[in-house]
């Protein structure tokens, strides 16, 4: 799985709106420069996040971006695929999709079986985890793990 400059700037500017939840909404420009994202390119991906239920924003002077519902209920799974699409395909398709034959059969568990891991990873985990640096368990015990850390 890779995750793409535009999932990883989605979930960093929505962290920064559920950091700032109980202050009002932040402008683009402002979550721009804190993230050292391109302002324009940031504003494309607030306007998906807008369009998928994850984020309201208003115009004008006071205006800006906030979470649509609380960070507590918005997983970093939901801010990807609101950006990004399905979390795991395979040459652009879901793997329930795909079929394969021969020595490759098994192939498609494979495929399953990945998507159900990341699935539980990125569902497992809201933006107010990840804002408050309290990762569940499960996760904090994968990434202690030393080959979790290194290139094969």
């Amino acid at each position: 799985m890779r995750i793409s400059a535009r999932a990883d700037y989605a979930v960093r500017a929505a962290l920064r709106l559920a950091a700032a939840q109980d202050t009002g909404p932040l402008k683009a420009e402002a979550i721009a420069d804190c993230e050292g994202i391109s302002h324009k390119f940031l504003e494309g991906i607030l306007g998906d996040m807008r369009r998928g239920g994850l984020v309201l924003s208003q115009r004008g002077g006071n205006g800006g971006y906030w979470l649509a519902r609380p960070a507590e209920t918005i997983s970093l799974a939901d801010v990807i695929r609101c950006v990004d699409g399905p979390l795991v395909s395979v040459r652009g398709v879901r793997p329930p999709e795909l079929s394969y034959t021969g020595p490759a059969e098994s192939l498609l568990t494979l495929w399953i079986a990945l998507r159900a891991s990341v699935r539980q990873v990125l569902d497992g985990v809201s933006l107010a985890d990840v804002a408050a640096a309290r990762l569940p368990a499960e996760i904090s015990d994968l990434a202690d793990d030393p080959d979790a850390w290194t290139n094969p």
